[in-house]
């Protein structure tokens, strides 16, 4: 080998090694500088309200005392892993005015889904952020801020080059796109046929930013969907459909069916990425449990949402939580939030509560629903196909 040959493998093997996460064979726990987030509602902590306007009161109530850009009465899931780590709330990147992106930035927006959808926020909800346009986001992001950082201009509010390899890159996305299958009325057996293309984009997307120095991956799988209000009130076509608990079988067969291939383009990535340490969480036995279980845990009612106006499960899609009329010039605001959010499972119908969140945070925090069963904080050492991959 040419002496000039050598010298380029040795400095691609020390760089290849400052990407590594840690090594497994300590016990050390993660320190994750940052987080970067790729999800829909669930860890929407602005995008959308930047975009198309505050969610409204009653959102917000229980832990910042007004809106925050959040589907929920107070914190979500992502809040509650920033906080973990030491960390601030996640910045949403679509919002401009006084934030700071120096410990990650939040590219979900409430009704993203991972595949584009051909239709339009006004006419289905569908947020046109969907993963693809996410990720162009990113890699923007990452582009300017190594600009921004040389020019001194605004670095201290940007995340340190060094950051973008030992960030936490956590995905909460899916949801939307089985929903997105019910409005078109399509069938349990057709939502299936689409769901590996969908997943074949997630993959796309763990690699896409595995090329830009992403190495730590926290992958969500999907909730119980047949459990939701919004599901039940809008898609529910026989009580026949129902389970024992409430839930509607055939929405969550399907979430199961995502969940199940999720798991496996997991094991693939494994071996496509060796660098990557990637932990598939299931969230969806996390949620069942609660829903299930609501009495035993302290909850109550977990299929009426507590926001929200009429209806058999205090949901109406016409007019969702913080929803206002105005009779006679005045607007009165009739979808308001219940008395006591913190014994509540299901806020908007759509989304958990912030006690909810809280509680679904510490199950998964603790690695028992995890693959590889590492806790969050040892979320950045190797796994390979479930098992620990020792480095000596």
């Amino acid at each position: 080998m040419e002496p000039h040959s050598f010298k380029k493998v040795i400095i691609g093997l020390i760089f290849s090694m400052t990407l590594l996460p840690s090594s497994s064979s300590s016990s050390a726990p993660c320190n994750f500088p940052a987080i970067f987030n790729f999800g829909d509602s669930n860890s929407d902590t602005g995008g959308l309200s930047a975009a198309f306007g505050q969610a409204p009161a009653p959102n917000g109530e229980t832990y910042f005392h007004a809106p925050a850009g959040r589907y929920c009465d107070g914190r979500l899931l992502i809040d509650f892993v920033a906080e973990s780590f030491g960390l601030p709330y996640l910045s949403a990147y679509l919002d401009s005015v006084g934030l700071n992106f120096s410990h990650g930035a939040n590219f979900a927006t409430a009704g993203s889904t991972i595949r584009r959808q051909n239709t339009t926020i006004f006419q289905s909800g569908a947020s046109p952020i969907s993963l693809d346009v996410q990720l162009v986001q990113f890699s923007e992001f990452h582009t300017r801020s190594k600009i921004i950082s040389k020019q001194g201009v605004f670095h201290k509010l940007l995340p340190k080059e060094d950051y973008f390899s030992k960030a936490l890159y956590t995905f909460d996305i899916g949801q939307n796109d089985l929903t997105a299958g019910y409005k078109l009325n399509l069938t349990t057996e057709q939502i299936k046929a689409y769901v590996p293309d969908v997943l074949l984009q997630l993959s796309e997307a763990v690699k896409r930013l595995y090329d830009q120095g992403g190495r730590t991956f926290w992958i969500h799988n999907t909730g119980p969907v047949g459990c939701l209000p919004y599901v039940l009130d809008r898609f529910l076509t026989s009580a026949t459909q129902l389970d024992k608990y409430g839930c509607g079988s055939p929405f969550n067969e399907v979430a199961q069916y995502f969940n199940q291939r999720l798991k496996d383009v997991v094991i693939q990535l494994r071996k496509q990425l060796p660098l990557a340490a990637i932990t598939y969480v299931d969230v969806y036995s996390v949620k069942y449990t609660l829903i299930s279980q609501a009495k035993k845990l302290g909850f109550e009612l977990p299929l009426i949402a507590c926001c929200g106006h009429g209806g058999k499960y205090n949901f109406n899609n016409s007019l969702r939580c913080g929803g206002k009329i105005t009779v006679k010039g005045k607007e009165i605001l009739i979808a308001k939030s219940c008395g006591n959010p913190s014994v509540r499972v299901n806020w908007d119908g759509i989304h958990f509560t912030e006690a909810a969140n809280r509680w679904i945070f510490q199950q998964i925090a603790s690695g028992s629903f995890s693959d590889p069963p590492l806790p969050l904080k040892m979320a950045c050492h190797l796994s390979k196909d479930g098992a620990m991959n020792k480095f000596r």
